[in-house]
């Protein structure tokens, strides 16, 4: 009998099944920064929604998604901003926690002129964005001044992370923009450090638009910024087109040469975010938001009412027979 061929042995690698790719998990930590949102929208204010959805116009659902959780569960342990650029550590799954920068292209000093001179020409629209809300018509300023606020394209947003995920946006930076979206609700002004200029300078910019210098109106170095901001009032009030300051005179108070800019009343729901960022009020155990809020939305609504009344009015009045 001749012998029976022998089987080939099998390779040790052909014997094992290949393993199945498990995505790792973050060591909890309970050092992480707080977040505000814990379901439902991450951000309240309009300003900072767009920056959300700048962010996931790039993303997948699936990775906004670990990256919510992330911010929720407090994996970003520290957030900070420093010249025009924000830095975070967050706590994955490797002992050491993984370093964020997130940063928007810069704009150049030549658009930043030509949007503080089209602020100075909306002094309605520069005094709501110095008293700490972001006017709903700055995209319009921006555009006619060749420049945009928010990132519209990839190359705005400048995102790192050392972990060693191989996508150009990790969990990690994911994380990390939604927790500055709510640092977005409480300082508008935090998009406009990122862009390259900050209050002052921004104040700054008005003054020299209204004054119709390229520097005369700058703040001397030594000047404290409370010395410019109270110059605040006549930096804002530039004429419409003219790019000069109208000058107070007590005699002129019911003749006005110029008419005030037209005011556009908002009409959703007012906004509440600079009642949020008071916090909470000691002497009441209710929350201040949910106290004032609903008188708010009352005000607004009546106030809107009144408006279009007047409006009303006096467009009857254009039409109708003079007075004698």
């Amino acid at each position: 009998m001749g012998r029976r061929p022998r089987r080939p042995r099998r390779t040790q690698r052909a014997q094992r099944a290949p393993r199945a790719h498990r995505p790792t998990r973050a060591i909890p930590t309970d050092q992480g920064v707080a977040s505000r949102s814990q379901r439902g929208a991450f951000v309240e204010s309009w300003w900072a929604e767009r920056w959300v959805a700048a962010l996931e116009r790039l993303i997948t659902p699936a990775r906004l998604a670990r990256g919510r959780n992330y911010a929720r569960a407090g994996q970003v342990l520290s957030l900070s901003e420093e010249t025009g650029t924000v830095l975070a550590q967050v706590q994955g799954s490797r002992r050491t926690p993984y370093r964020v920068t997130i940063g928007l292209a810069p704009l150049s000093d030549e658009a930043w002129e030509r949007v503080f001179a089209e602020l100075a020409r909306r002094p309605d629209l520069a005094a709501s964005l110095l008293a700490g809300e972001m006017p709903r018509d700055i995209d319009d300023v921006f555009a006619q001044a060749r420049a945009a606020l928010f990132p519209t394209a990839p190359d705005h947003l400048r995102l790192h992370c050392n972990c060693p995920d191989k996508v150009t946006v990790c969990k990690h930076i994911v994380a990390t923009c939604y927790l500055l979206g709510e640092q977005l609700d409480e300082d508008p002004f935090l998009l406009f450090r990122l862009r390259g200029s900050g209050r002052d300078e921004v104040l700054a910019g008005l003054q020299r638009s209204a004054s119709g210098g390229t520097g005369q109106a700058d703040t001397d170095a030594g000047t404290e910024p409370a010395a410019a901001h109270a110059t605040d009032d006549r930096a804002t009030t530039a004429a419409n087109g003219a790019g000069t300051v109208t000058p107070l005179d007590a005699a002129d108070y019911w003749s006005a040469s110029l008419p005030p800019p037209r005011i556009d009343l908002p009409g959703e729901r007012p906004d509440l975010s600079l009642l949020r960022r008071l916090g909470p009020f000691a002497a009441l155990d209710a929350d201040l938001v949910a106290l004032l809020g609903p008188a708010y939305r009352a005000v607004a609504a009546a106030a809107e009412a009144a408006f279009e009344a007047a409006n009303a009015s006096a467009d009857g009045e254009d039409d109708g027979p003079g007075m004698a």
